[in-house]
């Protein structure tokens, strides 16, 4: 069981720091983030707690799940394992993403601007 914690729907006010010591009454934590948008530096409104045993996590959801914090109902639960994404370009299911292929679109040839 992991002890890795997903923490969904936190108020923009939200910190590291109170994050941690708002789960720290349940357990030793070992780290908490929360997630930052890197081009404006505001709080995406989710964050990751990691418990020190799998017990203290479990404690830790039951304890604050839908709880209100600065008016928003919290969501607390076990982090799911991140899914690998492919790389641009790539094959997928889907198919190919034709912005990504060098032989689909104006080319680099003349005014005509075709292929060859």
């Amino acid at each position: 069981m992991s002890s890795k914690i997903y923490v969904g729907n936190l108020p923009y006010s939200v910190t590291d720091a109170s994050l941690k010591s708002n789960f720290a009454e349940f357990g030793n934590v070992a780290s908490a983030k929360v997630m930052m948008d890197r081009d404006t530096g505001q709080s995406k409104g989710f964050g990751f707690v990691e418990m020190a045993t799998p017990e203290s996590a479990q404690a830790a959801i039951a304890a604050l799940h839908g709880m209100s914090v600065d008016g928003r109902s919290i969501v607390v639960s076990l982090a799911r394992p991140r899914e690998e994404r492919a790389a641009p370009g790539a094959y997928s299911p889907a198919g190919y993403r034709a912005s990504n292929r060098p032989d689909v679109g104006y080319g680099t040839g003349g005014f005509g601007g075709g292929r060859y």
